[in-house]
């Protein structure tokens, strides 16, 4: 069988794409290792438009209901499966996973990415127990309390700002004096009185009984540790892309991301689209990632009928 389309990512991007393939009749087979996305770890989402509060959990449930509920003949799903390569074949494509290998004439890339995560003690044991990789996610769930955020980029000085719309304090560690973000971002921030930015901070241990209760930090320049009492921690130290499987087919920029037109979501290989936290679009949301994948599945309809 050669597919119309193949989607691969379960998250809202994949999830969007693949009920708009079922409404417009291609036939579709959708990979994924799971349902959700990155947010299946958050215990709140509130700003999933048109849901108040959900959790990661109920949100990826959703997801795959709303999926199947209009698959009907137009979209086959293989949960449990991850994409290894992608290949040329003939005027299409070969999909192979470590389960199987599918053809298909056009190809959505939807795989989204993970947070590079904190390798500290006590990260792995309080992960979603007052340290998160969410704001938009969790941030809320910390309305009037002592924070931290680790990271110098722009990621991370948006996270300050979100946080400082309700958050008692938000201290920013960042492990050298130089910072990725903007020098415009960074300015207008730091005039806030209840936000503080701590240089040279190198986290050393992350510090609690049921939940966070404190970080542990070195100061690069001096070595002397200290400790810093808060209830939450949000780390924004980068994304690493989920596109392996597509390096052999697609040009990557340098941390693995792939270029798209952000009109039609085309990338550099004709026949290959890619929406969501995997691509080099300017902003990464689930709301985003969605809307992309749509107008994503709009072109590649396109395209397969005006062939």
């Amino acid at each position: 069988m050669i597919y119309d389309l193949v989607i691969i990512g379960g998250g809202p991007a994949g999830v969007s794409a693949g009920v708009y393939a079922s409404r417009k009749k291609l036939k579709t087979l959708l990979i994924a290792p799971e349902f959700g996305g990155q947010s299946i770890v958050s215990e709140g989402i509130e700003n999933w438009i048109g849901t108040v509060k959900i959790s990661g959990p109920d949100l990826a449930k959703n997801l795959k209901d709303h999926l199947l509920a209009y698959a009907g003949d137009s979209v086959e799903v293989k949960e449990g499966e991850s994409v290894t390569d992608i290949q040329k074949n003939g005027n299409g494509f070969k999909v192979i996973s470590n389960k199987g290998e599918y053809e298909t004439k056009t190809i959505l890339i939807t795989t989204g990415s993970n947070r590079r995560k904190l390798e500290v003690p006590g990260a792995k044991e309080f992960d979603n127990k007052g340290l998160t990789y969410c704001a938009s996610c969790d941030g809320p769930l910390f309305a009037d309390q002592d924070v931290v955020v680790i990271g110098g980029g722009n990621a991370a000085f948006e996270t300050v700002a979100q946080l400082l719309a309700y958050c008692k304090s938000v201290t920013l560690l960042n492990r050298s004096e130089n910072f990725k973000a903007d020098p415009v971002t960074i300015n207008k921030l730091k005039e806030n009185p209840k936000f503080k930015i701590i240089t040279n901070a190198i986290p050393k241990e992350i510090k609690g009984d049921q939940f966070v209760n404190g970080i542990v930090w070195e100061d690069s320049s001096t070595h002397e540790t200290r400790e810093i009492p808060v209830s939450g921690i949000f780390v924004e130290i980068g994304l690493i892309p989920t596109t392996y499987f597509a390096k052999n087919i697609l040009d990557l920029n340098q941390i693995g991301q792939i270029p798209v037109d952000p009109r039609t979501q085309k990338t550099s290989v004709p026949g290959i689209w890619a929406a969501g936290d995997a691509t080099d679009g300017l902003y990464h949301q689930n709301n985003i990632a969605s809307g992309d994948a749509v107008k994503a599945l709009e072109d590649i309809y396109m395209t397969l009928h005006t062939k």
